[in-house]
């Protein structure tokens, strides 16, 4: 898996490429973890390159979405592929993170 960070003045961008699952997401959440000290912002998770997730990538997903508006921040998914967002849907998870189709749709949503 590879991980980009890209920090805005509002927002944080947080691009995941290839696979989340039990292998990877001990990274995955890493990274995140470093977004998410002190941040009251914005964290969104594009997942234009993202193949596969499992349940330890909705696990780390919920982790960060809870964390982050402990803190008054928020946690958005963007750019999801056919299976992932399969998988988002089929768990729920579109019911309490909004879904945008791109980074600037997702950047602009207050």
């Amino acid at each position: 898996m590879e991980i980009t960070v890209q920090k805005e003045s509002h927002y944080v961008v947080v691009k995941a490429a290839g696979r989340l699952d039990t292998n990877t997401a001990p990274g995955f959440e890493r990274e995140c973890a470093a977004c998410l000290t002190g941040s009251k912002g914005k964290i969104i998770l594009d997942f234009s390159k993202l193949e596969y997730i499992s349940s330890a990538g909705l696990r780390c997903i919920l982790s960060m979405a809870k964390k982050l508006r402990a803190n008054g921040g928020d946690l958005v998914l963007c750019s999801l592929s056919g299976f992932v967002e399969e998988v988002i849907r089929i768990s729920g998870f579109d019911i309490f993170l909004p879904i945008f189709a791109d980074v600037a749709s997702a950047a602009h949503e207050n």
